[in-house]
């Protein structure tokens, strides 16, 4: 393999269609050696189909890897995979994720525990099963001739979503397990950083299987729709390969949006404001509009 992630070796989940699929196809581009894992479950998790993950492998010379990684053995045999295929683990990409909305007043139990499962749980087996791997390598100084004698191949990157952090109606499960990889975006950055290792998530604005099943509640979210449907998932891809260079070394912990050819870094929750009244009415020039995230980035995108 050729190009400027020759040598790495990438692990990408639900990498066979959409978000990661372009980011499998922009890494692979770049250079890095691929394990596909999709099981090619419906939208809401339900069936499986082994094919969209083999002719994913097929096109972009990886292997594909054809079971849910919701489970701590799973996400350890995926990892295993890329480690007896291509010798190792230097690009972990959490994407896999299922939709299933429900008002809270409404919402099935059943169906919250199945999202949290796929979207934050098996994204935590799988940081769990290749950070060990990792720093092994770094021990091992994996790659040293070209990162001058430290391992700095290590990347993690949680796919995220703007309703983990601005809401969205019915989306009380999707939007707890996107905040909760926020919160283990951070933990996985601060336990990683003495191996070198990085960890970001990234929320993406792109057309795909999610924003296609998006049912206005208001004329702001209709447009939305219609303009995220004209976004390319390509440039999510980019910035994953832009951050998996050296250039990327020490960028860490950090939530970053794409849409298109914008990118965002967006501020992470801090203290907005303080008062000893013990009045929370004094607080409320700081806070937060209670909006949707389709109402929030109803404008534009440049693409």
């Amino acid at each position: 393999m050729t190009g400027p992630l020759a040598g790495r070796v990438a692990l990408v989940t639900g990498g066979a269609r959409g978000i990661g699929l372009a980011i499998a196809r922009a890494l692979g581009k770049a250079g890095a050696r691929l394990v596909i894992a999709d099981n090619g479950t419906g939208i809401g998790g339900e069936g499986a189909d082994p094919a969209p993950a083999r002719d994913a492998a097929k096109e972009l010379g990886g292997v594909p890897y054809t079971e849910s990684v919701a489970s701590p053995a799973s996400a350890k045999a995926a990892v295993e995979l890329a480690r007896a295929e291509f010798g190792g683990l230097d690009i972990l990409v959490n994407n896999a994720a299922i939709l299933r909305d429900g008002f809270v007043f409404k919402a099935d139990p059943r169906d919250w525990e199945a999202v949290i499962r796929n979207n934050l749980s098996a994204a935590f087996y799988c940081i769990g099963a290749a950070t060990p791997l990792m720093r092994e390598q770094a021990k091992a100084k994996r790659g040293a001739r070209e990162n001058q004698g430290e391992y700095r191949w290590g990347r993690i990157f949680n796919i995220v979503s703007t309703a983990g952090f601005y809401g969205n109606y019915g989306q009380a499960a999707y939007a707890s397990a996107k905040a909760g990889l926020m919160g283990l975006t951070r933990v996985t950055a601060l336990d990683m950083a003495r191996s070198n290792a990085t960890c970001n998530a990234i929320a993406p604005f792109a057309h795909t299987r999610v924003t296609e099943t998006i049912q206005p509640a208001n004329p702001a979210q209709a447009a939305y729709k219609e303009r995220a449907l004209k976004i390319d998932a390509g440039p999510v891809g980019e910035l994953a390969v832009r951050l998996s260079l050296p250039a990327g070394d020490g960028i860490t912990g950090q939530l970053f949006g794409v849409r298109g050819r914008e990118l965002f870094v967006f501020s992470q929750s801090r203290p907005a404001g303080r008062t000893t009244a013990g009045d929370p009415a004094a607080l409320a020039p700081h806070f937060a509009p209670l909006e949707t995230d389709l109402e929030a980035f109803n404008t534009e995108p440049e693409i």
